[in-house]
């Protein structure tokens, strides 16, 4: 009998085959997305020296306190509007999108079109 993978094992694999295809560099650092069950993270990344340059997630407080829910595509697209405005004061314009393996749609969808509209560039 053929055994399935858990859709948490694809989902890693799918990450690991995008991560060999780019990196963030100073110019232009990774957009990073990982959504839990209960949470959302953003992260921007400069691969080449290995830092978090900006980070946002439905745990802060100030976040927690504008949202309704912390799973749903309301506050997916929230976040992406906080990233974005983060990204923006530390003279961050261009990302390019690590949707961490997960399907673009949904909550992924609507963080990358509010952090669009918030001014990045991807």
């Amino acid at each position: 009998m053929v055994s399935k993978k858990s859709r948490s094992e694809v989902r890693v694999n799918k990450h690991s085959r995008q991560r060999n295809r780019f990196s963030g560099t100073a110019e232009r650092p990774r957009l990073a997305v990982f959504r839990s069950n209960n949470h959302m993270y953003a992260q921007i990344i400069d691969d080449t020296v290995g830092k978090t340059l900006v980070a946002a997630s439905t745990l802060e407080k100030e976040v927690k306190a504008e949202v309704e829910k912390t799973n749903n595509v309301d506050a997916a697209a929230y976040l992406g509007t906080i990233i974005a405005k983060r990204a923006m004061e530390k003279g961050i314009k261009a990302v390019v999108f690590d949707r961490g393996g997960f399907i673009y749609q949904g909550k992924i969808s609507a963080l990358a079109d509010a952090a669009r509209e918030a001014g990045l560039e991807f």
